[in-house]
């Protein structure tokens, strides 16, 4: 008979996100997995076989979490360059208000895991192409509508898509927002 779990697992992969974005997947021990998430190694164990495998669940809920709130922003009302300005608004929102520094955590497991863990990489470039579609989406109805002169939608939501990978990445050193600011009408300018 299988035991009930005694514990929330989005409370865990809550706590587990928090822990991977501020030490990394390399920097993080099981003992540093046990200690933070509050449930017993074998807990751990039978729920997660391993650290890689809630290294994958932690990045899967958090691009979960974060295509919710962006698809929420790219289906709300206003032009195709306000609706891209919130978009990238919230891509910085929290990260410069974030005390640690710590940038996004999908760029970050990018940037650590993604060049050597095929599953990362994969989870990564599914993420990527969601976010590009999403910008994509805004900014055809834009050029669509006649409001945006563009002939090359995709181009400008690579273009967009990787000024908020830029931000994100400029995050880890510096939370003046005019920085962040200048990027992002400079950005929208484009459109």
């Amino acid at each position: 008979m299988a035991r009930s779990k005694d514990f929330d697992e989005n409370e865990v992969l809550a706590k587990a996100i928090q822990l991977f974005w501020h030490k990394g997947y390399n920097g993080t021990s099981m003992q540093d997995l046990v200690d933070a998430l509050g449930i017993s190694r074998s807990s751990l164990y039978d729920t997660y076989t391993d650290k890689h495998t809630l290294f994958l669940k932690a990045l899967e809920r958090y691009q979960s979490i974060g295509n919710t709130n962006v698809l929420e922003i790219a289906a709300g009302k206003g032009s195709a360059k306000k609706i891209v300005q919130k978009l990238l608004e919230f891509a910085v929102s929290d990260m410069i208000c974030d005390k640690q520094q710590k940038g996004c955590f999908m760029v970050n497991a990018e940037v650590e895991v993604a060049p050597h863990d095929k599953e990362v990489n994969k989870l990564v470039c599914r993420n990527d192409q969601q976010m590009e579609d999403i910008f994509f989406e805004v900014i055809q109805k834009g050029i669509d509508n006649g409001e945006l002169k563009s002939k090359d939608g995709r181009a400008l939501a690579r273009f967009v898509f990787n000024a908020v990978k830029g931000m994100q990445v400029t995050a880890k050193s510096t939370k003046d927002r005019a920085v962040f600011d200048d990027i992002i009408k400079l950005t929208v300018s484009v459109l």
